[in-house]
């Protein structure tokens, strides 16, 4: 891959040197390590002291354990490589900015993942700034838990229900709780990591979430302005919470990851071609039909997690169409992606209500699928011939037929995006102090506009206030939606209330009336002098 970039081959392949958060494992950088190793490179990555085990182990490491145990790595795999980037997620992202920092690292680039550089995010409680005092008892700092609770960083609603599903089984992928030692280790290393940060020479890129419920966009605005605004890029996030390597924005943490190490994503990302094959491994007709009624059993019961296990790593779907769904799916990741997308154009009403006459023949499977849904005031009940390839035990390929194409298309509106050119055609990310984008607001029908609309406020300079990212939110929910539905948020989840407040205020407004205010706010903001 970066001989196909550059035009030569390194004498020693490219490396990155991966660092986990609090508490986590590998899972938090996601597919991360899959995109690099693809993209060429050798991804280095060791499990922090305390971490992998039980909770329990977490008492008595400190924060000089961590830092130790990251340089050890780093000076052992250095020799190994002419290029060297370092990155890190969350607590990780303080730990690699610190070893750059004290190695004076220039052999490759930085990126800090969500650091928790001030512990200041919307979901933190106002008493947590009083953390300090519970330090000075060494009785509470070993005995009080600090657990991991919902949203689990996590907005992607289908992410966080396999989360959640992965603790309640008890999977060793991320600590439960932390005892309330280890925040005040973290607190230490902030401190550290907040010290000298003029002393980073390398280029430094920073990504960070909007909504980041742990830790705000001041953690990324301080570190590009310590470090040197020449010197930082940072990417802020608008569809994630805090772990970005696993939430909606994934894809653009990937590919500008890969971009500031001087990749092109379009080249790394680029998909397997339409219906290619992977060395087959022979089903019985049997075994076929056992796991296609496990598949369409999933399917119609929405259970999320056992389906994306029965779908193998390289899986692809096929949806055929000319709306803004259809395309091919490459791998388990876009697979979240296509399902995320159906619940939230449907406003969480996308249901496959039943999969009948399941057959199974050499290793191919199909059955009949009838679903529903509701989309901004419009129902669909549709039927689709779905048609599985297997192999191995698992789901190779999908092919979706829909009964009625004009239907379907209709329904979900917009126009096809080119799967294959999904890294470079993916919304552009909000860049601190970059210039506000040349965007359309005024041709073309309503619905084009107010998509054109939701893509150019990812991209304004500066966020608006509070109240207008109300308003924002109403309008759009409200046009894409219809009446606000489900129960109130409780009086501890502020921002939940808040956002449903506002889209109740909008209740009965007819859908074209919201997505005009929409667009019309929009632009409003796009003209506003910064």
């Amino acid at each position: 891959m970066l001989e196909a970039v550059t035009g030569k081959t390194p004498e020693k392949p490219p490396g990155v040197l991966m660092i986990h958060g609090l508490g986590g494992t590998q899972y938090d950088l996601g597919s991360m390590h899959k995109v690099l190793k693809n993209a060429g490179f050798v991804t280095h990555s060791l499990t922090l002291p305390g971490h992998g085990t039980v909770p329990e182990d977490l008492l008595g490491v400190r924060a000089e354990d961590w830092i130790e145990a990251v340089r050890k790595l780093y000076r052992e795999i250095e020799a190994q490589h002419d290029v060297l980037h370092i990155c890190g997620m969350c607590m990780g992202a303080l730990l690699a900015t610190q070893l750059a920092k004290e190695e004076r690292h220039v052999k490759g680039r930085l990126v800090a993942l969500a650091p928790p550089i001030f512990l200041d995010g919307w979901a933190t409680p106002w008493y947590a700034a009083l953390r300090g005092l519970l330090y000075w008892s060494p009785a509470l700092r070993h005995r009080m838990r600090i657990e991991e609770e919902e949203p689990f960083g996590i907005k992607n609603e289908l992410v966080r229900s396999i989360v959640k599903a992965k603790f309640k089984r008890g999977e060793a992928f991320h600590y439960r709780w932390v005892p309330l030692h280890c925040v005040q280790q973290v607190d230490r290393l902030r401190k550290m990591v907040m010290a000298g940060l003029d002393r980073i020479e390398c280029p430094t890129l920073v990504c960070h979430a909007r909504e980041d419920e742990l830790t705000s966009l001041r953690s990324a605005e301080y570190l590009q302005r310590e470090i040197g605004p020449a010197k930082t890029t940072v990417v802020a996030l608008e569809n994630s919470y805090h772990m970005i390597c696993v939430d909606n924005d994934r894809e653009l943490v990937a590919s500008s990851m890969l971009r500031h190490f001087g990749v092109d994503p379009a080249m790394a990302l680029r998909r397997p071609r339409r219906g290619a094959r992977t060395e087959e491994k022979q089903m019985s007709q049997n075994e076929v039909l056992k796991v296609a009624q496990e598949y369409y059993g999933a399917l119609v019961n929405q259970q999320f997690e056992p389906l994306l296990k029965l779908f193998a790593s390289e899986v692809v779907w096929h949806q055929p169409g000319s709306h803004q769904l259809a395309g091919d799916y490459s791998g388990r990741s876009e697979l979240i992606t296509l399902f995320s997308k159906l619940m939230e154009l449907s406003g969480g009403t996308f249901r496959f209500i039943d999969a009948s006459a399941v057959m199974a023949s050499d290793q191919l499977a199909a059955a009949t699928l009838r679903f529903s849904a509701t989309r901004a005031g419009r129902q669909i009940d549709a039927g689709a011939l779905s048609v599985l390839r297997l192999s191995g035990g698992k789901v190779a390929e999908v092919w979706h037929f829909p009964r009625d194409p004009a239907a379907e298309n209709e329904f979900w509106g917009g126009s096809a995006p080119k799967r294959d050119e999904a890294a470079s055609a993916a919304p552009a990310p909000s860049v601190l102090a970059a210039p506000a984008p040349a965007i359309d607001l005024d041709s073309g029908d309503l619905a084009a506009r107010f998509e054109r609309a939701a893509a150019a406020l990812r991209m304004l300079p500066q966020q608006p206030d509070n109240d207008t990212l109300l308003r924002l939110y109403a309008f759009y929910k409200q046009g894409s939606a219809g009446n606000v539905r489900g129960e109130r948020p409780g009086m501890m989840d502020l921002v939940g209330r808040a956002k449903y407040d506002a889209w109740a205020k909008l209740d009965g407004t007819p859908g074209d009336d919201a997505r005009k205010q929409y667009v019309a706010l929009v632009k409003s903001l796009m003209t506003r002098r910064p």
